[in-house]
């Protein structure tokens, strides 16, 4: 089984407990902080790696960081145990976006992948975030990117569904259009 599906089924199970007890929201926050903390010491990755070190001592460091970091709910510190008991720690990056985009899922909460030929003016994002919204019938996040390529216009991505209103689109359907008349 892949990493991911792995981080899936950890992620899933912590939401449905998470979201019983009303600590989604926290849940998630103290994943993204774990991740950091692991993310942001190569010695803590390397350790934890190494399959030398028993499980148990795995274990004992993480609850020692956890605790050294102010302490999580009771929820996240059975997942960090389960997850040391079965040398499955490497999953924690891959853990804590699958929740993240599970609490977004929760919420109604879509990413649209925006690229524009210049950066969007603040009435502009408002009126793209709510268009997208209403397309979709969920709330939208932008995440921009500026690509000059595309001349003017947008395209945007939402799940599975592109809007292509691009200049360089457009053109590419005259073409199309003039060499079908042909």
């Amino acid at each position: 089984m892949s990493e991911r599906s792995v981080a899936r089924r950890y992620a899933a199970a912590l939401f449905d407990v998470a979201l019983k007890t009303g600590h989604a929201d926290r849940a998630g926050d103290e994943l993204i902080a774990i991740a950091r903390i692991v993310g942001g010491h190569a010695e803590l990755r390397t350790l934890l790696a190494t399959p030398a070190v028993p499980a148990a001592t795995k274990k004992d460091i993480m609850t020692a960081v956890i605790e050294t970091g102010g302490g999580v709910s009771a929820e996240v510190l059975r997942l960090v145990a389960m997850l040391a008991e079965r040398d499955r720690l490497g999953v924690l990056p891959e853990l804590q976006r699958a929740y993240a985009d599970r609490l977004l899922e929760y919420r109604k909460v879509v990413p649209a992948e925006v690229v524009t030929a210049s950066p969007l003016t603040d009435g502009s994002r408002a009126a793209l975030t709510a268009a997208l919204g209403a397309a979709t019938g969920s709330q939208v996040t932008l995440n921009e990117r500026v690509d000059p390529a595309i001349v003017g216009g947008i395209i945007a991505r939402v799940g599975s569904m592109v809007f292509d209103g691009s200049v360089t689109r457009q053109l590419e359907r005259i073409r199309q259009n003039l060499e079908a008349e042909a």
